[in-house]
């Protein structure tokens, strides 16, 4: 029987898809690469949100080829850019807010500056894109990408084969629980919302493989008591360069992490759960990191402890721990990359 001109396309089709495929996994470690997150590994996904909190404009970016700004909260790249590029991938994933057609097949980037765990994070500043929300954007990748590749079972194949890495909670804890007359701090002592963030994001962790997620990275998270932001908010005492009580409720939070994803590798035999510790690599460290100026932005900031726009920045950006009052300059982003994929089973 003669195959119909319509079902000859099709297959036409796949098998170009398959290929595509194919030359696309060349020299990469994984064939595709999905991120969800906040700040550190945004990479234009607020550009078109209504919030105070973006960074396309300049300076940021000026290190980037280029020097232009795309929306990281960057001098230069960031986490995602450095790990993809670690993981053999030629260029950055694309954002959400802008891939489209086989791109979606190397992976998507739904990170979103002042995205947290719990949806009520960051509400103060404006829109933003929660954990629930980029997960609900994963939902419709996984729907174009079974209009690419025509079945269940090779979208199924296909995503199982991703690595998903994730980098959650500092909002959480920056622009809620120790934000300024925190409505959710008198609810919870430190142990009790730690223990709410790491529930929550265990469900979310667990609907992410029900859609067919088996290699996952979660980074937790480094000292945010010594972001210049919090020291400006609640100045050290005892001569501590950092905001110690702010550290110690992080701490409880990267704890409990730390034994959601061992539980996890036990629960979910089919898939893999890796860890990735920073707390050594934050400003107070620097020699971890290599630079020298560890308790100030480089770029001249404003009320949102972001940079001016068009303001003036330092000359010497690789000797600066941080870019803005929030976020570390492409130096250290890269150093967090390099951890991330160091620490990962591929």
């Amino acid at each position: 029987m003669a195959i119909s001109t319509t079902k000859y396309i099709f297959i036409t089709i796949l098998i170009f898809l398959s290929m595509k495929i194919e030359i696309l996994i060349q020299g990469q470690q994984v064939p595709c690469l999905f991120f969800f997150g906040d700040s550190l590994l945004d990479n234009g996904n607020t550009n078109m949100l209504k919030t105070i909190l973006k960074a396309n404009y300049p300076p940021n970016g000026i290190d980037y080829p280029g020097g232009i700004p795309t929306g990281r909260y960057s001098n230069g790249r960031n986490v995602a850019d450095f790990f993809a590029q670690l993981l053999g991938f030629s260029t950055p994933i694309s954002p959400f807010a802008t891939s489209r057609g086989s791109d979606i097949l190397r992976g998507v980037n739904y990170a979103s500056g002042d995205g947290g765990i719990l949806d009520v994070t960051g509400a103060q500043v404006g829109e933003r894109i929660s954990l629930n929300k980029q997960l609900q954007n994963h939902q419709v990748t996984i729907k174009r990408i079974l209009g690419l590749l025509g079945n269940q079972t090779a979208v199924d194949n296909h995503l199982h084969q991703c690595l998903y890495v994730f980098c959650f909670g500092n909002e959480d804890y920056v622009n809620n629980y120790y934000f300024p007359l925190s409505p959710i701090r008198p609810l919870y002592t430190p142990d009790g919302y730690a223990k709410l963030l790491v529930q929550k994001l265990s469900q979310q962790l667990k609907a992410l493989n029900n859609l067919g997620s088996r290699k996952v990275v979660v980074y937790g998270l480094t000292k945010v008591g010594c972001l210049p932001e919090v020291i400006i908010r609640y100045p050290p005492i005892n001569g501590s360069p950092c905001v110690d009580s702010v550290n110690d409720g992080v701490e409880l939070f990267n704890k409990k992490l730390f034994s959601l994803l061992n539980n996890l590798n036990t629960n979910l035999t089919d898939s893999h759960f890796t860890y990735v510790n920073i707390t050594d690599l934050s400003s107070a460290n620097p020699s971890a990191v290599g630079t020298i100026v560890n308790n100030a932005a480089c770029c001249k900031v404003g009320v949102t402890g972001l940079c001016v726009r068009n303001g003036v920045v330092c000359s010497n950006r690789d000797d600066h721990y941080y870019w803005d009052n929030y976020h570390p300059t492409e130096i250290v982003h890269k150093v967090f990359g390099t951890r991330g994929y160091n620490t990962t089973t591929i």
